[in-house]
């Protein structure tokens, strides 16, 4: 039987809400239809934000203490409803689903990192797509991954996995001088990886809490494990596939 091709697919608060100031049940229907699609060939694992998104939408809460810890209470309130509708949208698919909270800690000690590996493996083996995300409960602003880009790229060099997807707003990464021009060019294949940094704009998107700059750092962080990184317009329709044909431009990071 042929080795399945292990993906690591990050997707990001503005990708999973389509850029408004709720969740898009349709664009999870997108990324388990895709994965149903892709399943005989590939296996996914995935980093999703999106807690503190959800939460939003049912409450505001009140509270005179530092803003993180609101974040984290909602982080609390909306991870289970997140999980919830991840796994209502993929059984309609037929595929099944686990949820996995991570701290920055877990990745400096060897027992916790041997613990990662052995459960996603399997629950990987046994056709169960884990579901990822920062345990912002516990997480301090000290060790806060901050956003989800590195948390997927140091869970991507844990997990040996073959090909890393971040998907985000854009059609991968923009030349400096074609944003300047207000003509979006993407750079698809990266050959200088020290130049690249100097082609990215510094900015953030709306929901999320990195930019582009971070996308690169969790990229060279890939890229010294010698995984490859995709960075994909996950606002797009079949986005994954889409990216595997050629068919849409994106920045391919080797």
């Amino acid at each position: 039987m042929q080795k399945k091709k292990r993906i690591l697919l990050k997707i990001g608060s503005n990708t999973l809400t389509k850029e408004t100031n709720n969740i898009s049940r349709g664009k999870i229907e997108d990324i388990a239809n895709q994965i149903a699609k892709l399943k005989d060939t590939c296996e996914f694992i995935i980093v999703s934000s999106g807690a503190i998104a959800v939460a939003k939408q049912f409450v505001k809460l009140e509270s005179k203490q530092e803003e993180v810890f609101v974040k984290q209470a909602l982080a609390s309130i909306g991870q289970p409803h997140l999980i919830r509708i991840y796994q209502e949208i993929f059984r309609e698919y037929g595929l099944l689903s686990s949820q996995c909270l991570l701290s920055y800690s877990d990745f400096e000690k060897k027992e916790s990192k041997t613990n990662i590996v052995n459960t996603i493996n399997v629950l990987v083996n046994n056709n169960y797509i884990p579901i990822i995300n920062e345990n912002d409960t516990v997480a301090t602003d000290e060790i806060k991954f901050g956003d989800n880009d590195k948390l997927a790229a140091l869970t991507a060099s844990l997990l040996d996995v073959d090909l890393l997807i971040i998907a985000t707003n854009t059609n991968g990464i923009y030349t400096k001088e074609s944003i300047i021009n207000n003509n979006p060019k993407t750079i698809e294949d990266v050959t200088d990886f020290e130049g690249l940094k100097n082609e990215v704009v510094n900015s953030k998107s709306s929901h999320g809490s990195g930019g582009m700059q971070s996308k690169i750092a969790a990229a060279a962080l890939a890229k010294k494990a010698n995984i490859e990184t995709w960075i994909v317009n996950g606002l797009e329709d079949d986005f994954i596939a889409n990216a595997f044909e050629n068919k849409v431009p994106f920045t391919k990071i080797k």
